[in-house]
C-alpha cells in the first residue's frame, strides 16, 4: 500500500570525538528516550546520468528498520522533502516508476549507490510522553555501484521533526548541537555526500571565456527552465497535488509561446513540429484544469447566494455532475502522461535544447532581437482588442474577446522571456499584458460558465426539479460578462499606451 509523509528534518556532521549534548529542557524536551541501534541496508537507484539526483529526488529500495520497503523522496524546500513508500519488493513498484517517468523515460533505472548503517536511534519526547522529534546517529558506509567508482564512511546526525510537532523545535535543537560543536551538513542527502565522495576523479579541462549573452542565449534559458517545469510537475500531476495541473499546463503554453513568438531567433521549421505537440499536450491538460476551473467558479457563485435563493437539490446535483465530469477527465490525465506520444516531446524538447536551431538573429544583442519580437505579439492583440470593439455584444463578440485573450497571455509570455534580458522595462508591460488577460480570461470563463449552467438547469429540469437557481446564477454570470465588456476600453487604453512601447523600443 502506498503511504506518503511529509518530512522535516535536518542532518548535522558528527566531527570526531564530538557527542550529543544532553537535549532534554530545550523547546519542551522532557526525555531522551534509547530506542536501540537498527542495521540499515540501502540501495539508490537513479538513471545512468543521474536524473532524478540533478532534481534533488532520491529512490531507495532499504532493508532494516520500521519502514523497510521503497522509498521515493520529492523535494519541497530546504529541509522538506514528501517521502513515498512502497511496501519491499524485489522490482520497482510501478506507482513509484510512473512518478519518475519522466526524468527516466524509457530507459528505467540502474543501482548507483549502496549504503549501510549503523542507525542509533533517539526520541525527543515531551512530559506526556509524546514523540516531539527522533534523533539518530548514523555511521555510514557508501559504495558507488560501478568500476570505477569507489568507498566512503562517515558518521552523521539526523533530527526529524514528529508529525504535528512545532518546526521551531528544530531551530531549538540546533542550537543546542553547534554549542556542542556538531554543525550543520553541507550535503542535501545521504546519497549527495555518497556520490560526491565516491566519484571518480574529474578530468581537468582548460576554462573558457564566457561572452556577453545574446539574444538566443535569453531565449534557450527561458526553453530550458519551461522544459524543467514540465519535467518536474509530472509527478505532482499524478500524485494530484493542488494547482499542478494548471501550472503545467502553464509551461507547456509559455514553451509553446515562446517558440512561436521568437522564430526569428530559433528555426520555425524546426521548432514548429515540437509546437504542435506542445499544443496537443496543453489541449489534454486542459481537459482537468479547465473543468477544476468551472467547479470552483460555480461553487462560488453558489456560496454568494442566501439560503432563500436556493432552491431544490442544487448542490447535490453540481457536486454529481462535477464528479462525473472530473473522474474521466483525471483518469485521462494520467494516461497522457504514461503514453509514448508525452515521452516522445519530452526528448524531442531535450534534442532542441542539446542542438538548437539557431538562426543568425540569434547572435545579436538581445536588447536589438527581443523587444522586436515582443512589440510584434503586441501589434496581434492590438488588432485583435481592435476588432472585438467594433463588435456588438452577442457571440461573435464572445469569441473575438477569447481571442484577445490568447493574445494578450501570448504577449505577456514574450515579455516574461525577455525580462531578464529588458529589465524593468519588460516586466512593467507584462503586468499590464497580465491585467488584460485577467479581464479577458473572466469574460471567457464566464461564457463557458453559462453554457454549464444551461446544461445543468435542463437537467434539472427534466428532473422535476426547479429551475429557478440556476436561472439566477446565469443572469449573474451575465451581468459579469457585459462588466467586463464595459471595462475592456479602459483596461486596454492603459495597457497600449505609447509609453508602454517607447519602453521597450529604446
Amino acid at each position: 500500500m502506498v503511504q506518503t509523509k511529509r518530512e522535516i528534518e535536518r542532518k548535522y556532521e558528527a566531527a570526531s570525538g564530538a557527542e550529543v549534548p544532553d537535549l532534554t529542557g530545550v523547546s519542551g524536551i522532557a526525555d531522551v528516550v534509547a530506542r536501540g541501534v537498527a542495521e540499515l541496508d540501502a540501495v539508490y537507484y537513479d538513471t545512468a546520468e543521474l536524473r532524478l539526483v540533478a532534481d534533488g529526488i532520491t529512490l531507495r529500495r532499504r532493508t532494516g528498520g520500521g519502514d523497510e520497503g521503497w522509498h521515493l523522496k520529492f523535494p519541497v524546500s530546504a529541509g522538506i522533502r514528501d517521502e513515498i513508500r512502497e511496501p519491499l519488493a524485489d522490482t520497482l513498484p510501478r506507482t513509484l516508476s510512473g512518478l519518475v517517468r519522466s526524468r527516466t523515460r524509457g530507459t528505467g533505472v540502474v543501482p548507483v549507490v549502496r549504503l549501510v548503517s549503523k542507525r542509533d536511534v533517539r526520541h525527543l519526547v515531551d512530559d506526556q510522553g509524546e514523540l516531539l522529534a527522533e534523533l539518530s546517529v548514523d555511521s555510514v558506509r557508501a559504495e558507488r555501484v560501478t568500476s570505477d567508482g569507489g568507498t566512503a564512511a562517515w558518521t552523521e546526525i539526523e533530527v526529524e521533526l514528529a508529525d504535528d510537532a512545532d518546526p521551531m523545535l528544530l531551530d531549538a535543537v540546533e542550537k543546542r548541537l553547534r554549542k556542542a560543536g556538531i554543525t550543520p551538513s553541507p550535503a542535501t542527502s545521504k546519497l549527495a555526500r555518497a556520490l560526491a565522495e565516491t566519484a571518480p576523479k574529474p578530468k581537468k579541462t582548460p576554462g573558457r571565456k564566457r561572452a556577453h549573452p545574446t539574444a538566443g542565449d535569453h531565449v534557450l534559458t527561458y526553453i530550458r527552465h519551461q522544459t524543467e517545469a514540465i519535467v518536474a510537475l509530472d509527478p505532482a500531476v499524478r500524485r494530484d497535488l493542488p494547482d499542478s495541473v494548471h501550472q503545467m499546463r502553464v509551461a507547456t503554453r509559455r514553451l509553446r509561446s515562446a517558440l512561436r513568438t521568437y522564430g526569428k531567433i530559433l528555426d520555425r521549421g524546426v521548432t514548429d513540429p515540437v509546437g504542435d505537440e506542445l499544443k496537443w499536450l496543453a489541449a489534454e491538460l486542459g481537459i482537468d484544469r479547465d473543468q477544476e476551473v468551472l467547479d470552483a467558479r460555480l461553487c462560488a457563485r453558489l456560496d454568494g447566494l442566501s439560503r432563500t435563493l436556493i432552491l431544490g437539490p442544487v448542490r447535490s446535483r453540481l457536486g454529481i455532475w462535477s464528479v462525473a465530469r472530473r473522474g474521466g477527465s483525471r483518469r485521462r490525465t494520467v494516461g497522457v502522461l504514461d503514453g509514448t506520444r508525452y515521452l516522445a516531446l519530452l526528448d524531442s524538447l531535450d534534442a532542441l535544447l542539446a542542438a538548437p536551431p539557431l538562426l543568425p538573429a540569434a547572435s545579436s544583442a538581445p536588447e536589438r532581437a527581443l523587444p522586436r519580437a515582443v512589440l510584434k505579439e503586441y501589434e496581434r492583440l492590438a488588432t485583435r482588442v481592435g476588432h472585438a470593439l467594433e463588435l456588438p455584444p452577442g457571440e461573435d463578440r464572445d469569441l473575438a474577446m477569447h481571442d484577445a485573450r490568447k493574445a494578450a497571455k501570448r504577449a505577456r509570455y514574450a515579455a516574461e522571456a525577455a525580462g531578464p534580458a529588458l529589465g524593468k522595462p519588460a516586466k512593467r508591460f507584462a503586468r499590464r499584458m497580465k491585467a488584460l488577460q485577467t479581464l479577458l480570461g473572466d469574460h471567457q470563463d464566464s461564457v463557458v460558465a453559462r453554457d454549464a449552467l444551461r446544461t445543468l438547469a435542463v437537467q434539472a429540469h427534466a428532473a422535476g426539479e426547479p429551475g429557478f437557481t440556476w436561472g439566477l446564477l446565469y443572469g449573474r454570470e451575465e451581468a459579469t460578462a457585459a462588466a467586463g465588456e464595459r471595462e475592456l476600453p479602459g483596461v486596454w487604453e492603459r495597457a497600449s499606451r505609447p509609453r508602454v512601447r517607447s519602453a521597450l523600443e529604446r
